[in-house]
């Protein structure tokens, strides 16, 4: 089995004690836009993850988390959540604290993020092979990928960002 399907499994398993909330098909669960401070975790159903009108990926695996990078970087969701069949989830509404209190399943968001990113980078490494030798806008490809691998936030501030210390 691999580990994100574990993981999605143990992400069920701890959170079994939460109710359960029901939603009918073309229920909007997560909007694309201003952060909610909304996690669902999906029990039985499928949903579709919508950028602007574009199906990203349609989800059936339950155990699957959704506004949870919105949750972990205290930003805006970068998408929308729709129930593409009656869906059964567990809706935490304060996901910032419930992610804070159960290290085990930030442990398992982190095993399905991962998976996620390599999933990416893949794609976009293949996708850079295909177009390595174009001169037009796709020759790009190249300078995103880059972007994208190596973009890291600094969680303290640096250098002139710094405030003087008082005592000196």
């Amino acid at each position: 089995m691999e580990p994100q399907q574990t993981s999605m499994q143990a992400v069920l398993a701890f959170t079994e004690d939460l109710p359960k909330l029901r939603h009918d098909t073309g229920d909007i669960l997560i909007t694309e836009g201003p952060a909610s401070g909304v996690l669902y975790i999906l029990v039985e159903g499928a949903v579709e993850v919508l950028r602007g009108d574009v199906r990203v990926s349609l989800v059936d695996e339950p155990g699957a988390v959704f506004g949870e990078i919105s949750a972990l970087l205290g930003s805006a969701h970068s998408a929308t959540v729709r129930a593409i069949e009656p869906s059964v989830v567990h809706r935490i509404e304060d996901a910032e604290s419930f992610l804070q209190l159960r290290p085990e399943i930030v442990f398992h968001v982190a095993r399905i993020l991962a998976r996620r990113l390599i999933d990416a980078t893949t794609y976009l490494a293949d996708i850079k092979h295909q177009f390595a030798d174009r001169t037009d806008h796709l020759g790009m490809v190249d300078e995103v990928l880059e972007a994208l691998v190596n973009q890291q936030q600094s969680a303290a501030p640096t250098g002139s960002a710094l405030k003087s210390d008082p005592r000196l």
